[in-house]
C-alpha cells in the first residue's frame, strides 16, 4: 500500500501563498510548521518501516500532527481573513 503523502501544502492548498507568507514572516507559524513538518516526516518513516516505532507512538505522533494541523489551519484562517480586510 502506498504511503500517503501529508505535507501542510497538499493537506492545505487553499492556504499555499499564506503559508509561504507565513513562514518568512511569522516565527511563531515557522516554530509550528517546522514541528508538523519534522513530524509528518518521522511518520512517514514509520510507515516505511524505515524506523523502527510502536503502534502507540506512531498513534500519538499522528495525534500531535493532527492538532497542529488543526492550530495552524486557524492561524491561516485568521491571516486570510486580516489580508482580506486590508484589501477591502
Amino acid at each position: 500500500m502506498p504511503i500517503e503523502k501529508h505535507s501542510l501544502v497538499k493537506e492545505l492548498p487553499e492556504f499555499k501563498k499564506e503559508i509561504h507568507q507565513l513562514k518568512l514572516s511569522d516565527n511563531h507559524f515557522k516554530k509550528l510548521f517546522d514541528e508538523y513538518h519534522y513530524l509528518d516526516r518521522e511518520i512517514e518513516q514509520i510507515e516505511k518501516e524505515i524506523v523502527l516505532a510502536g503502534t502507540m507512538e506512531e498513534e500519538e505522533f499522528k495525534k500531535r500532527r493532527l492538532l497542529l494541523k488543526d492550530t495552524l489551519f486557524h492561524y491561516l484562517q485568521k491571516a486570510q481573513h486580516q489580508h482580506l480586510a486590508e484589501s477591502a
